[in-house]
């Protein structure tokens, strides 16, 4: 039998079957996908296949898991030398952020999207509480979505409480798996609840088995939408470290360098103090946003040098 995993708490996994039955399920031996070394060898969207233990209670062994079309991969915040796969197989990534309670700074959305770009994952932002924004904030807000929008990513304003662009995301999410993430405060689970107020009551069929004694809040959880699709709402993240992105690969993932990179004049070009550099001439020019680069350099800074 198939499934796909909705919630993980490290050593259990809800999974819903091609049946459309939850079962609580754990895993037979030890998996390796890929090579990745990473803390959950499980991850919400993955597809797997389970063999039900007890019809009655509803409990399974997880005895395969299927190829990933992608995933989302992160600094364990717990382990810095391991990974965390934050989910898998999904169509499309929401970065929620604020310009107020709490501020959300651009290096945190910039290393976001670098991670989507490095794994296929369409991105898109959505400053949320708009409804708190003064003069200032939406200032920043009308400039940040400038730059953002000239390099080809999708920027919403958006407020629940006055109930503004919250249609322009939620027909974003009709029929695709969507994984929205940010940091904690930023309304993510608010906006699910808000959205899609009956998603409470199924909120509590997913997770209502207790799992005691077992830490939830690292892991992500899936919930299906009314109107077809599902979303993965993920716990507030504080920051977000990079993983296996070389510093050679690093310009590859910010768009409006990696299509310049080939006009530098040395192939190994890390766009800093190097002669003939078509990224900091377009800087120069003002074609490539200086807020853009000085993200570039500080991740930049921020990868250990292994020799690449």
């Amino acid at each position: 039998m198939r499934g796909i995993v909705y919630k993980s708490t490290g050593s259990w996994y809800i999974v819903k079957a091609d049946n459309g039955r939850f079962y609580n399920s754990r895993i037979k031996g030890v998996f390796k996908i890929d090579d990745i070394t990473s803390t959950n060898p499980l991850a919400v969207g993955d597809e797997v296949a389970i063999e039900p233990e007890n019809d009655a209670e509803d409990t399974a062994m997880v005895r395969e898991i299927l190829p990933r079309r992608n995933y989302i991969n992160r600094q364990s915040p717990s382990h810095k030398k391991q990974h965390q796969i934050v989910a898998a197989n999904i169509d499309q990534s929401l970065l929620f952020a604020t310009l107020k309670e709490p501020k959300t700074s651009q290096g945190f959305i910039d290393r976001f999207l670098v991670t989507c770009e490095a794994y296929h994952v369409p991105a898109i932002l959505v400053f949320n509480k708009a409804d708190l924004y003064k003069k200032k904030e939406l200032e920043k807000f009308g400039d940040w979505s400038a730059i953002y929008e000239a390099i080809g990513y999708r920027v919403i304003l958006m407020s629940l409480q006055k109930d503004e662009g919250v249609q322009s995301v939620k027909d974003l999410l009709q029929h695709k798996t969507t994984l929205i993430s940010g940091h904690s405060g930023v309304g993510k689970s608010t906006f699910i609840n808000h959205i899609f107020p009956e998603m409470k009551l199924k909120t509590q069929d997913v997770s209502g088995w207790s799992g005691k004694g077992l830490h939830t809040t690292t892991f992500a959880e899936m919930f299906d939408l009314p109107f077809g699709g599902s979303v993965i709402d993920t716990p507030g993240v504080r920051e977000f470290g990079l993983v296996d992105i070389s510093r050679q690969e690093l310009s590859h993932y910010f768009p409006e360098m990696a299509k310049l990179i080939v006009q530098c004049q040395f192939n190994n070009c890390l766009h800093i103090n190097e002669p003939g550099c078509a990224v900091k001439n377009a800087v120069a020019e003002g074609l490539i946003h200086e807020d853009r680069y000085v993200s570039y350099y500080n991740i930049l800074e921020s990868i250990e040098d292994k020799g690449y």
